[in-house]
């Protein structure tokens, strides 16, 4: 289990939002992709790893009551789709906020949290998610 947890805690990814940018047109996409949709072969090779700065807003969100059973004591949570500032949209759970005051425009900052923990192994899995900004 140590090798197992060493290699993800190592991994360059595991702890911020990295995404691709294309050279030629500059779009950037997250999850990474290899060449841009928009340029196609034109982008080959030039595609390259950008980070993201995790500052973004809700474009669209729900709040989630029938839930797995993994995701219980969260109930009832909301689910958001947030535009990223540098263009990308993405699907992230908001947390440490009153349900009441989430809603779209909204501006929210991505955090690291725990996602769920493997029961057999006890190895943590964290992701991102957003809070509410001000």
């Amino acid at each position: 289990m140590g090798e197992l947890s060493s290699i993800w805690r190592e991994s360059s990814h595991r702890y911020r939002l990295v995404g691709h940018k294309c050279g030629n047109c500059g779009t950037v996409y997250f999850p990474p992709r290899d060449i841009c949709i928009k340029c196609h072969r034109e982008s080959i090779g030039k595609i390259s790893e950008c980070n993201l700065s995790g500052k973004g807003e809700i474009v669209s969100f729900t709040i989630v009551h029938d839930v797995p059973p993994a995701f219980a004591r969260q109930r009832p949570y909301a689910m958001a789709l947030i535009k990223l500032e540098e263009g990308p949209i993405l699907t992230a759970q908001i947390v440490d906020s009153d349900m009441d005051e989430i809603e779209i425009g909204r501006k929210v900052s991505a955090v690291f949290r725990r996602i769920r923990e493997d029961g057999k192994s006890g190895l943590i899995q964290y992701g991102y998610k957003f809070v509410l900004d001000g």
